[in-house]
């Protein structure tokens, strides 16, 4: 089953660099959306647990951005291996989701009310 709307999950070591690839994808209309929180984990790697602070982002977007979203991140971030999941969104509030379809960039998708440019 295809989803239009997903989230995507990924986590920075620091606000500034967070910060600077939130702007970036809702900049670039790759994202609608992008919340922050500040996160404590706990993880393993390279044979060690690890316990550190970092800030998490939720990125809204449509489904068929997530390749661009993860190059994106990959280009613009400090781990070596950074978490980078999308979770298909199955339902929402339609208004939101054409707000969604409102902020980002897509060839096929035509103007809505949510937007001053043609996507």
């Amino acid at each position: 089953m295809k989803y239009d709307y997903s989230l995507t999950i990924t986590t920075f070591g620091d606000k500034e660099s967070a910060k600077a690839v939130a702007r970036l994808l809702v900049e670039k209309g790759l994202a609608a959306c992008v919340q922050m929180f500040p996160i404590e984990s706990i993880y393993m790697w390279k044979g060690e647990i690890c316990d550190d602070g970092e800030i998490v982002l939720f990125i809204k977007s449509r489904s068929e951005l997530f390749e661009k979203i993860k190059t994106a991140i990959k280009e613009n971030h400090g781990y070596e291996v950074p978490e980078i999941i999308q979770i298909p969104v199955t339902d929402g509030l339609p208004e939101y989701l054409n707000w969604i379809d409102g902020c980002v960039v897509i060839d096929t998708m035509p103007k809505n009310k949510f937007t001053n440019h043609i996507l």
